[in-house]
């Protein structure tokens, strides 16, 4: 591994660009090769040993570009592969729960924290079990929230528009009732419905993004471990997909905040 080598981080779709989008600005210098599984998303109502198998084959592809860590940018990755790729990947690994749960505790007043993702983010309980350790006695409210990445992916974000302020009423009710002062946005999709959950939730919630809180992860691990890249200059990122990426340019322009004027590669997963 060499300090100028790449940073991957990879996605069951389009969401983990929301976590890139973060990347870029903690570690401009960086090179970041994006892999996002367009071909087979969602993963979230995968079972646990498929979703095995494509982080592993997701992880594979990534490993051809000189990468020095590889970043699963994805709740349900995360949450149900994570432990496997930790212990077989020759270089450093970080998924979205570790990181996005430490910051929760520590924000948290009333002990009290959400947890929304995908239908097998939750059922896992990945995020709760990890709070529990960090913080015993807290109390933690876990929902599911499966029409959110539809939601995204179809850009049906505005906080106003009545679809998306319906949607999200639907699902975070019990969590607003609850009393929770801390919610982890759990899938990386999630923070560009950030302005109509905030609306709902209200301002007593801190909302916590596992994209950003990752991205500080990973230049701390980076740092530690004297992997970071010492140029100034930025690097541009590269994009992969496992299906057509017709259509990509307008939603990764949405995930990233700018203008994507970037190549986006088609390859084949399966080979991995």
């Amino acid at each position: 591994m060499s300090s100028s080598d790449a940073i991957g981080v990879f996605d069951s779709g389009l969401g983990g660009l929301s976590a890139v989008k973060e990347f870029l600005r903690v570690l401009p210098a960086e090179k970041i090769v994006y892999f996002g599984d367009t071909g087979r998303v969602p993963y979230g109502t995968r079972s646990r040993d498929t979703i095995r198998k494509y982080a592993v084959q997701d992880t594979a592809f990534l490993r051809t570009h000189n990468v020095k860590m590889i970043v699963a940018a994805c709740g349900t990755v995360s949450s149900v592969a994570g432990d496997l790729l930790r212990e077989t990947l020759p270089v450093p690994y970080t998924g979205v729960v570790n990181p996005t749960a430490y910051t929760a505790v520590r924000v948290t007043k009333n002990r009290k924290i959400g947890v929304i993702g995908t239908a097998a983010t939750v059922s896992s309980h990945s995020y709760k079990l990890r709070l529990e350790k960090l913080m015993p006695g807290v109390q933690v409210f876990e929902h599911a929230c499966p029409l959110f990445v539809p939601l995204v992916e179809n850009g049906i974000i505005d906080r106003n528009d009545e679809i998306t302020k319906a949607v999200v009423a639907r699902y975070l009710k019990p969590l607003r009732e609850s009393g929770v002062d801390t919610l982890i946005l759990g899938c990386t999709h999630f923070p560009l419905l950030r302005e109509a959950v905030s609306d709902y939730m209200g301002e007593g919630v801190t909302l916590i993004d596992s994209g950003l809180e990752t991205a500080l992860y990973a230049a701390k691990v980076l740092s530690e471990q004297g992997l970071l890249n010492p140029s100034p200059v930025p690097r541009s990122p590269e994009f992969y997909v496992s299906d057509t990426p017709d259509g990509f340019k307008a939603v990764a322009e949405l995930f990233l905040g700018r203008d994507m004027e970037h190549t986006v590669t088609q390859i084949d997963i399966e080979q991995y």
